[in-house]
């Protein structure tokens, strides 16, 4: 995978090359010349909900991702952008799909496994290509996605059309894309074909409520709506609205559900499941939202955002977020945040061993519970419209490098670094 990755990319910057060879005539274009962004993010979090055991167990998971969007302009009016990446994570809830594959001498759902299932490797794919009319208030565009990990495969297209009009302080824009996914279903192990273990303790036989899925797609289906305008020279605003309709199979396979009125059963410390999520296979959300930006000075700008969601599972939720870059001069800007973010829980939830064995739905899955949850956040931008620095033929454009500390009410928190560098390509 690697390999190839690395492959891609060497195409690219052939394909670049030879396109600025070959384009000696000088037209106004969207984009005057190719950029490339290089980012890096690492992502680490902990907690005690899993929902691999049940919504009890360990969290810990660190995740480290490389991105390459490559923007390529193919004459005045057309951009092509292709974005890459590979993400690598390791995450001790996962690693307890099967908690006896490690070296471990007691077996706790409070503790990763040492085996293989701890890690993963995710890869993607990403073209998108933009055209513009000539007096530039026209915008189309046509993207596709596919992305690869050990346990899940998908494919996705979509398309957008943006029109400006009243001398370009108003835009209307309308999107929509597809997702068409697939799982290679793993479940805990307990619960696969030939499982046994002489280790098991508890009352009675140890019998659990399962059957393997028998349709494993997930179908995802989108439409987008904006309107944004630039109210004064100071303020500008957004609104937009999303559509979103899902089917398939939308529990995860390997997320153990653990019954009220059923029997314990344990290695060591460690509970077999009762179940697996079951989650309805079809679902629908909307969220409704806008932006304003205030221009409070050369050097402060206040940026705003709100989103109310809602779907047919029962979530309500309300994002806040605020940011006010600082610009401290022509090369420098700071970039202090905050978001607040609340949900109410989805109809299916129960927490350990409140849900009963004849209910038709349920999860411990506490993305899906009543929270809340606050991420503070800072950066800071280097930015040279010059491009004096130089790195072989690309000249260095913009460094940006962020931290946000994430914290949940039940417990979760994280910690999120990234760091992002745009080049223009000569």
């Amino acid at each position: 995978m690697k390999k190839l990755f690395f492959i891609l990319v060497c195409i690219l910057f052939n394909i670049v090359l030879h396109a600025q060879q070959d384009n000696t005539s000088y037209t106004k274009k969207v984009l005057e010349a190719s950029e490339l962004d290089v980012l890096f993010s690492y992502y680490s979090q902990d907690g005690q909900n899993a929902a691999v055991t049940g919504g009890e167990g360990t969290e810990e998971l660190t995740d480290a991702t490389s991105t390459l969007v490559l923007r390529m302009p193919l004459n005045a009016d057309d951009v092509l952008t292709v974005d890459v990446g590979l993400s690598a994570y390791t995450s001790a809830s996962s690693s307890n799909v099967n908690p006896l594959d490690g070296s471990n001498p007691n077996v706790s759902p409070f503790d990763a496994s040492s085996g293989e299932s701890r890690k993963d490797l995710l890869a993607y794919f990403n073209p998108t290509y933009q055209h513009s009319s000539d007096d530039r208030n026209n915008i189309w565009s046509a993207n596709a996605y596919v992305s690869n990990e050990y346990d899940y495969f998908s494919i996705g297209f979509g398309g957008s059309y943006a029109k400006l009009f009243n001398e370009r302080n108003t835009e209307i824009s309308i999107s929509g894309r597809v997702f068409l996914d697939s799982w290679n279903s793993q479940y805990p192990i307990e619960l696969r074909q030939g499982f046994f273990d002489d280790r098991i303790t508890g009352t009675g036989i140890y019998a659990p409520n399962f059957s393997e899925f028998t349709d494993e797609k997930r179908n995802t289906y989108s439409v987008s709506l904006s309107f944004s305008q630039i109210l004064n020279k100071k303020l500008q605003g957004s609104l937009f609205v999303d559509l979103v309709s899902q089917s398939g199979l939308l529990s995860t396979p390997f997320q153990r559900v653990y019954f009220g009125d059923a029997n314990d059963f344990f290695i060591d410390d460690f509970q077999l499941a009762d179940a697996i999520e079951q989650l309805p296979d079809s679902r629908f959300k909307i969220p409704v939202g806008g932006r304003l930006n205030y221009y409070l000075s050369d050097a402060i700008v206040v940026r705003s955002y709100y989103r109310f969601y809602y779907d047919d599972w029962g979530i309500t939720s309300h994002t806040a977020n605020i940011e006010a870059p600082i610009k401290l001069n022509d090369k420098f800007t700071l970039y202090p945040s905050y978001r607040y973010y609340t949900q109410t829980a989805a109809d299916y939830f129960y927490a350990k061993e409140d849900a009963l064995s004849t209910f038709e739905f349920y999860t411990s899955d506490y993305d899906l519970s009543n929270y809340q949850a606050n991420q503070l956040g800072f950066g800071v931008q280097y930015k040279d419209i010059f491009n004096s620095a130089r790195v072989f033929f690309f000249g260095l454009q913009t460094i940006n490098l962020r931290y946000s500390y994430y914290d949940r009410s039940d417990g979760l928190n994280a910690s999120i670094f990234t760091l992002g560098t745009t080049f223009v390509i000569d």
